[in-house]
C-alpha cells in the first residue's frame, strides 16, 4: 500500500511531499517525521527506495508507506504524557516517532512476535539516542519492545490511552483489542480493508470511524502444536521514574531552554538538521544577433547587437551554455555540504562546556557518541 505521493530526494523532501498532499496536518507529526530519518531503519543497499511512498519488506522485517504511517499519527491525536501500545511494532520507526510527542512522562510499550525483528528494533533506537542529533532536540519517552504474540496478552494487563495494530486484523479479535483501551482512548487499527479510528467511549461503548482503504498483511500468530496452551505475553511494567532520571530530565530541559534549542525559526529548527536552501530554477537562454538601427546625427546606420532570448526545453540548447549551468550546480551542491558540515549540536555544546565532572557530562548526555 502507499504511492499516494511523488518521491522524496531525502526524508524532508518525503515529509514536504506528505504536507502537500495533506497526509501531515499538524505541527506536532511533522516535527516528528523530519526528527527521524526513514532511510535509517532500512538495510544497506535498499536506503535508494526509503523516500519512495512504499511499503518495504525483507525477510521479518517491515515498513508501512509514509502515507500510511502519517494517517495513523494522525489519527492517534498524540499529547504529551500519554500511554502508547503498538501492537506488531516491527522496526520501531512508528514507536520512535510517538515516542517524540508523548515526552518522559509517557508509556512506550511494543509487541513484536519476531525475534529478530525485536532486536532490529533495539538497535535502531539505540542508534537514535547515541548518534542522531535530532535527540537532543526532544524530550523523548524511550520505547520498551517485548517479544510475543500480541494476541495473547495477560488478561490483566494494564490499559492504554493509545493503542495501534501494524497489521490487518480479523475481526473476531477487534474487541480483544478495543478492552485494552482506558476510556477516552484511541485504537487505529487495519479491519477490512479500511485504516479505522476506534475512541473508547465509556465502558462499554466506542465509536468507530474509517480513515483510508488500505491492505495489510494479516497479523502473525504464535505457532505452537496442537492442545498446548499459548505462551502468554506479559507486558513491560509502567515504572515510576527514578529520582536520578527525573534529575537529568529537568537538568536537560532546563539547558535546552538556556541554549535556545528549539526555539529559533520555529518548527524547521526544532524538528532537525537545517535544510539545504533548494536550487534555484534557471532560464535557459541562447543568444543571438539582431540587427537594429541608431541615429547618428540625422543618419539611421544599421547596428549588429546581441541579445539573449528565453529558451525551455529547446532541442538546440547551447552546449556552453549547459556546461555552465552543471558548473553552478556542482558549486550549489558544494555549498550545501558545507553548510550541513558546519551545523553544530549547540545544546550538546552546552552542556560540554559546562564546569562538570566528565562522568556526570556524560550522563546528562546519555552517552552519546558524537
Amino acid at each position: 500500500m502507499g504511492g499516494a505521493v511523488s518521491a522524496g530526494e531525502d526524508n524532508d523532501d518525503l515529509i514536504d511531499n506528505l504536507k502537500e498532499a495533506q497526509y501531515i496536518r499538524t505541527e506536532r507529526v511533522e516535527q516528528a517525521f523530519r526528527a527521524i530519518d526513514r532511510g535509517d531503519y532500512y538495510l544497506d543497499g535498499y536506503r535508494d527506495s526509503a523516500y519512495k511512498d512504499l511499503a518495504w519488506k525483507h525477510g521479518n522485517i517491515h515498513l508501512s508507506a509514509p502515507c500510511i504511517y502519517s494517517e495513523v499519527m494522525e489519527a492517534l491525536k498524540l499529547q504529551p504524557g500519554l500511554s502508547f501500545l503498538n501492537l506488531g511494532s516491527g522496526t520501531g520507526y512508528l514507536s520512535t516517532m510517538v515516542g517524540l510527542i508523548i515526552g518522559p512522562f509517557g508509556v512506550n510499550h511494543g509487541v513484536e512476535i519476531h525475534k529478530d525483528v525485536v532486536e532490529y528494533a533495539r538497535d535502531k533506537l539505540d542508534s537514535f539516542i547515541k548518534t542522531s542529533d535530532s535527540f537532543d532536540k526532544f524530550e523523548f519517552c524511550e520505547p520498551v519492545f517485548v517479544v510475543g504474540d500480541c494476541l495473547e496478552i495477560s488478561t490483566d494487563s494494564h490499559q492504554y490511552d493509545r493503542i495501534y495494530c501494524g497489521a490487518g486484523v480479523e475481526k473476531v479479535y477487534e474487541y480483544y483489542m478495543k478492552v485494552l483501551l482506558k476510556v477516552g482512548g484511541i485504537l487505529v487499527l487495519p479491519i477490512e480493508d479500511q485504516l479505522t479510528q476506534i475512541t473508547r467511549t465509556g465502558q462499554c461503548t466506542w465509536d468507530s470511524k474509517n480513515i483510508l482503504a488500505v491492505s495489510f498483511a494479516p497479523l502473525v500468530q504464535q505457532s505452537r502444536a496442537d492442545g498446548d496452551k499459548p505462551e502468554s505475553v506479559q507486558l513491560p511494567p509502567v515504572a515510576v521514574r527514578t529520582l536520578q532520571d527525573l534529575c537529568r530530565i529537568y537538568i536537560r530541559r532546563t539547558l535546552r531552554e538556556l541554549a535556545g534549542v528549539g526555539d529559533e525559526d520555529g518548527q524547521a529548527r526544532r524538528a532537525g538538521a537545517q535544510r539545504v536552501p533548494q536550487k534555484r530554477k534557471r532560464r535557459h537562454c541562447r543568444r543571438r544577433r539582431i540587427n537594429t538601427y541608431v541615429f547618428v546625427g540625422n543618419q539611421l546606420i544599421p547596428q549588429m547587437v546581441e541579445s539573449e532570448e528565453e529558451h525551455g526545453d529547446d532541442e538546440h540548447k547551447d552546449e556552453e551554455a549547459n556546461v555552465q549551468e552543471e558548473e553552478e550546480d556542482k558549486e550549489e551542491r558544494d555549498l550545501g555540504e558545507v553548510e550541513i558540515l558546519k551545523q553544530t549540536n549547540v545544546f550538546r555544546d552546552h552542556i560540554l562546556a559546562l564546569p562538570l565532572p566528565e562522568s556526570l557530562k556524560e550522563y546528562l548526555l546519555y552517552y552519546r557518541k558524537k
